[in-house]
């Protein structure tokens, strides 16, 4: 499996607004090591989902270079990328994005069925066991509280041990007690498996949990780039 690497050169993200052009994020030059934990802190509206994204090629840089794992994520089609992030990435949304018409198994197991493993619900099983939802696992996701979703959520991200997991203020809607066991998961499971985080979070507590915190404005960079 390759090592763990996402790399930005001068990469810039500019959408089309009503009045015209809107720059989210202008000439992000990043580099983050395998197995490091990154945290991306900044006010509303600076670009820090909006940077995740194009780590993880759900949004495509208008402008430079993003590569992961050494993959330059601009020369991959929308299908290219849709396998590569099912091999190597793993996301949660501060919104859990489970699919509610299927149970928090069938939900973790999902994402390793359509890579084509067979031992799927095996896998999903340990997952949602590691983070102590083994006893849920026939539930669906609205018989389960919100931090039990994000659980899942989790689980479901880091079950086919991804590379790089990549997270969107995933403790944004929980309670501060449930989102602390949440944060615990979240680093323990990528320590266990060596996998690298990066997160955005206005939690300046948990952004400073990471190796290295990172802080935009105006879709720019405000730290020091290592």
């Amino acid at each position: 499996m390759p090592s763990a690497h996402l790399a930005l050169d001068r990469a810039g993200l500019t959408l089309q607004g009503n009045a015209g052009p809107v720059t989210i994020l202008d000439s992000i030059t990043l580099s983050i090591a395998p197995r490091e934990t990154v945290a991306l802190t900044g006010p509303s509206g600076s670009g820090k989902s909006s940077l995740l994204m194009l780590m993880g090629g759900l949004e495509r840089a208008s402008s430079g270079e993003v590569t992961a794992l050494g993959h330059d994520l601009g020369l991959m089609s929308e299908d290219a990328l849709a396998r590569f992030r099912l091999s190597h990435m793993g996301i949660v949304f501060q919104s859990f994005h489970l699919i509610p018409t299927l149970t928090a198994l069938e939900n973790v197991a999902l994402p390793l069925e359509l890579a084509g493993d067979r031992a799927a619900r095996d896998k999903a099983r340990a997952g949602l066991a590691a983070v102590g939802l083994e006893a849920r696992e026939g539930h669906y996701p609205a018989q389960l509280s919100g931090g039990e979703q994000q659980r899942t959520a989790l689980a479901r991200a880091l079950a086919p041990r991804p590379d790089i997991l990549l997270a969107d203020e995933p403790t944004g809607n929980l309670d501060s007690a449930t989102g602390a066991e949440v944060a615990d998961l979240i680093f323990a499971l990528c320590a266990e498996a060596g996998t690298t985080l990066v997160l955005v979070s206005h939690d300046e507590a948990l952004a400073s949990r990471c190796q290295r915190m990172l802080r935009l404005h105006g879709g720019q960079l405000l730290d020091p780039v290592s």
